[in-house]
């Protein structure tokens, strides 16, 4: 069978002068940004409140688990169709309509909630939904940052973008938690539904370029054919998504065993949950701002990408071994600080190396593989914490973590697409 083709992307800027484009990045992005900015901070303390919810309600952690995972598996399913429609769109539209329908589903919720009706199924019933406005807005807002930044700032643009999300954490996990024991869930929920069709109003002033096809004819099998031969072809990249989904199914499984370690821990608790999960946010904040100033040449990138997935992850492996806050606290930190340097590399290198008609299909098609085993870590990992330790579980989840993240070091292949330089390196090259 010949392999797909792939076309050669044509992007049209809307009719923008090239004198305009640094103010047109600058105002889309910003228009970009705080729309974000203001869902995030209503996600996080949605996030709290849910999970005390459901426990409270049902007193299951496997239950909690699973709704997580539901939330999980309605994205990452439909992450490969998903790109290959945001590939054919507007990415504009797709990205208002999915932060619209999230806010107008996570509102209902509070309604439900408010009258006293809520029932545990109608929140799992929504959470399928907010996966799959998740599996559509994720690689639309990932593929039109490139087109937004010029390439030049690409790395610094990563960085601040995802500064929404440590940002917004700092205050929405901090006082998560207190907020939760003192107003309760609906009111949280009902921020949180708020905070998206505002976000959903801000974006309809974004500006994305449209990708003009060399073949206007849309035929989605060949399209979705298309976005998985290159994913296939460029060997570093596959290794790392294969490794990437065994690192999920730990890490995951880990981190949503976080919120019942504090909720059975007497002297912790769902406010200082909230407080370790904001110190985890501040970390990232100090993570991006650094990699936003500070220029990591191509050459080293790798290594620090090493040494930010070994410190980070070695850090959570030591949190659950004692209980006292204040530690606590600081490995939080130094976690979120390594991940936010962690990911802001890695997203570049993804971004530079994937040319701009296969974006939306290839970032959900990782989405989908690395993903595709999360749902099953939540649901284990719930399941296994009514028999083990929280605590052993929690601790073995992300030594096996740096395991793998070590394995990295052996393969000189990912670490020639981690060092990807654009203005020497091309794509065969390192493949």
């Amino acid at each position: 069978m010949a392999e797909p083709e792939v076309e050669a992307p044509v992007i049209a800027a809307e009719g923008t002068p090239p004198r305009e484009e640094r103010r047109l990045w600058n105002v889309n992005f910003l228009l970009l940004w705080q729309g974000q900015f203001v869902s995030s901070l209503g996600d996080t303390a949605y996030t709290v409140a849910l999970g005390f919810w459901v426990l409270a309600v049902t007193g299951s952690t496997a239950l909690m688990g699973t709704l997580m995972a539901t939330t999980v598996f309605a994205r990452v399913a439909l992450s490969p169709f998903a790109g290959v429609l945001v590939d054919r769109s507007d990415r504009k539209w797709v990205i208002v309509a999915a932060d619209a329908a999230r806010g107008v589903v996570i509102v209902a919720v509070a309604a439900a909630a408010f009258a006293g009706v809520l029932d545990v199924w109608m929140v799992f019933a929504a959470g399928v939904i907010l996966g799959l406005g998740g599996a559509f807005f994720g690689p639309a807002v990932i593929s039109a940052l490139p087109d937004i930044v010029p390439k030049a700032k690409l790395v610094k643009a990563n960085s601040l973008f995802h500064l929404i999300y440590a940002a917004s954490g700092i205050p929405g996990y901090s006082v998560g938690g207190f907020l939760y024991a003192l107003l309760g869930a609906p009111l949280l929920f009902l921020i949180n539904g708020v905070s998206y069709l505002i976000s959903a109003a801000t974006e309809v002033f974004i500006k994305v370029p449209k990708i003009q096809h060399a073949k206007q004819e849309f035929r989605f099998l060949e399209d979705t054919k298309a976005g998985l031969a290159f994913t296939w072809k460029v060997a570093p990249l596959r290794y790392m998504i294969l490794l990437f989904s065994a690192l999920n199914f730990f890490a995951h499984m880990g981190f949503m065993l976080l919120l019942p370690l504090f909720q059975r821990t007497e002297h912790l608790g769902p406010a200082l949950y909230g407080v370790v999960l904001g110190g985890a946010m501040g970390g990232m904040f100090v993570g991006y701002v650094l990699t936003s100033l500070v220029n990591i040449k191509p050459r080293r990138r790798f290594a620090v990408f090493l040494v930010s997935a070994v410190v980070g992850m070695g850090a959570l492996a030591f949190f659950p071994l004692y209980l006292y806050f204040p530690l606590m606290f600081a490995l939080a930190a130094i976690f979120g600080l390594f991940n936010a340097v962690l990911g802001t590399l890695i997203m570049a290198v993804l971004q530079m190396t994937t040319p701009q008609n296969m974006r939306g299909k290839v970032f959900g098609f990782i989405g989908t593989v690395a993903g595709g085993l999360t749902p099953l870590a939540m649901v284990l990992g719930g399941v296994l914490a009514e028999f083990i330790s929280i605590r052993v579980i929690i601790s073995a989840s992300f030594v096996l973590t740096l395991l793998f993240f070590a394995a990295l070091a052996f393969s000189p292949a990912i670490r020639r697409y981690v060092n990807f330089d654009p203005d020497r390196d091309t794509l065969e090259g390192i493949s």
